[in-house]
């Protein structure tokens, strides 16, 4: 937690909207200057490419890893001093064995991943400083706390706008068949008729306390119903598909960034067993991160390349003045699918949708634009446990008994999560890749919408799930997947590519040569000229550690994950 704030206020400037339609200003609570976030990003690809060297830390130990600047400064200033931290290694559990081995320190009671080579452990700031030198570790970050991402009339348009509606049931017609969805969220409440006989697994994987059973929280039950509830009048976008429930959330709202990793390894572990395709992630992380370090990056990427689609919710740190940028995990890697939340005005035409004006958008610290597409995310209706804390919180959100109207973008990404399982349902053989592509292709342009701010357009569910033979969207990262030596997996080897994207800005062209692009409504050729920022490789000034380390200071929220709630509306 940021020193000298209190969570209330946080909330009230980061992830609440104002409740005005398109008007209000709000300050920007992520970025800082332009230099401010140029100066990061020029830290990010020197630890990288070059490891820092002695001006990093004083005396003769040489960090090798990448230890984010924030927690580098607090172990050198506090190195007596706890903190809660995730390493990572280079494979093959060599971050247990290096705190092991460097420390001397007993991992039994810390907690590992399968997901990714690392471990939860609490470190003094002197022992991560120590352990910074090992050769066999990548990065040392702190294990942050994880926010939902929510923002409310009964005004349902969304499933006649997304087309959603052709694929539920009749009186002559089942539902249209769909893969299995996880719901990583604060539970599914299993007594609610929605979801009745459907949820294959309710799990429950927070460490925090204050965790009712159930869904204590109401976010994930509000979530699953607009993913795939199946009841008259409530239907989701996918109703006949499985959920399985992933608890990771308080009664609060909050998750520790290890319990959302830890949720992806459930996943690895069972997607097989319950038929697993899909994961939606209605949550960002507080700490703003690079995708080639964060944790939870890496553990959703891992999903991602055992062709688990990952949907991953934008954010609702946006303002209506400009873009907010995406720097936080997981909905700032860009192999995933980031949704932003939209306007759909007052007609159920396109034309007059926008996107919301708290809808995080812009580029990751790495350039990449996001979101990728989006997805009406203003006045949504859901179920919600009438003994959860949402429920008490905002009363006056309540329609009806046991249903809330509520915005943002945590009730976006559901609606392109039930649109995947319905693709899978169509085309089970295709990857993880290919329904991202059969998503960016189907999805309608908005020419009222602000540059990036709704990715390449508004989520249609016909065309992307009628989508033969989807182009790739990652086909210019893919080059760069490569088979870790320890474990024979797919990684993602973040040292290539950042110095292909150093020596080389036109790298991502090759992700939009494909001839099926040319089968979109929208313009690749313009999606292509933004999807990748190159200026702010090219224009890096390499600024000194301290200063970067300041910037990223300024940046970080705190220590924790949050889900996506914007509010108001």
């Amino acid at each position: 937690m940021r020193r000298g704030s209190n969570w209330s206020d946080v909330r009230a400037s980061a992830l609440w909207g104002s409740g005005k339609r398109g008007t209000g200003s709000r300050s920007n609570a992520l970025w800082g200057s332009g230099k401010r976030r140029t100066a990061l990003l020029a830290t990010l690809v020197l630890t990288l490419v070059v490891p820092l060297g002695a001006s990093a830390v004083p005396g003769p130990k040489v960090v090798q890893a990448f230890v984010a600047p924030d927690l580098l400064s607090s172990a050198q200033t506090n190195p007596a001093a706890t903190f809660s931290v995730i390493v990572q290694g280079k494979g093959g559990n060599q971050a247990a064995h290096a705190v092991a081995d460097v420390l001397g320190l007993s991992v039994k009671v810390a907690r590992t991943f399968t997901s990714i080579d690392g471990i939860a452990v609490d470190l003094t700031g002197a022992q991560i400083l120590t352990l910074a030198s090992d050769t066999h570790l990548t990065a040392i970050t702190a294990d942050s706390r994880v926010r939902l991402s929510a923002a409310s009339t009964t005004y349902e348009k969304w499933p006649s706008i997304t087309g959603v509606q052709k694929y539920w049931p009749t009186s002559t017609s089942p539902a249209a068949p769909a893969a299995t969805i996880a719901i990583v969220d604060s539970g599914i409440d299993a007594t609610r008729p929605e979801f009745a006989g459907r949820i294959v697994a309710n799990v429950n994987i927070s460490t925090l306390s204050g965790n009712s059973p159930g869904d204590g929280r109401g976010h994930g039950t509000f979530v699953a119903g607009i993913a795939a509830g199946a009841l008259v009048g409530k239907t989701g976008a996918a109703p006949a598909a499985k959920l399985v429930s992933l608890d990771v959330m308080d009664d609060k709202g909050m998750a520790k960034t290890s319990d959302v990793i830890a949720a992806s390894d459930w996943i690895l572990a069972n997607k097989a067993k319950y038929g697993i395709r899909v994961a939606n992630f209605s949550l960002h992380s507080s700490a703003a991160n690079s995708f080639m370090y964060d944790p939870l990056d890496k553990a959703v990427e891992k999903l991602w390349f055992n062709n688990v689609v990952v949907v991953a919710a934008a954010g609702n740190y946006g303002t209506p003045d400009g873009p907010s940028g995406v720097p936080f995990a997981p909905g700032n890697d860009p192999f995933v699918i980031t949704v932003g939340a939209s306007d759909t005005g007052k007609f159920l035409s396109t034309n007059d949708d926008v996107a919301a004006p708290w809808s995080a958008y812009g580029y990751t610290l790495d350039g990449f634009a996001k979101p990728d597409l989006a997805a009406p995310g203003r006045y949504m209706v859901g179920p919600v446990p009438v003994t959860s804390t949402l429920y008490a919180e905002r009363p006056d959100h309540v329609v009806e008994p046991g249903y809330m109207e509520l915005s943002g973008t945590s009730f976006s990404a559901p609606i392109v999560s039930g649109i995947s399982a319905l693709i899978l349902g169509r085309h089970p053989e295709y990857t993880a890749d290919q329904v991202k592509g059969a998503l960016m292709v189907g999805a309608v342009p908005l020419p009222q919408a602000s540059a990036l701010s709704t990715g390449v357009g508004e989520v249609s569910a016909g065309p992307s799930i009628d989508t033969l033979n989807p182009p790739n969207p990652n086909r210019a990262l893919n080059p760069f997947v490569v088979t870790n030596p320890f474990t024979g997996a797919p990684v993602f080897d973040a040292a290539s590519w950042a110095a292909k994207a150093q020596a080389d800005a036109s790298w991502a062209d090759a992700s939009w040569s494909d001839a099926s692009w040319a089968a979109a409504s929208w313009s690749a050729a313009s999606w292509a000229d933004a999807s990748w920022s190159d200026a702010s490789w090219a224009s890096a000034s390499w600024a000194d550690s301290a200063t970067a380390a300041a910037s990223w200071a300024d940046l970080s929220l705190g220590s924790a994950s949050w889900a996506d709630n914007a509010g108001n509306g």
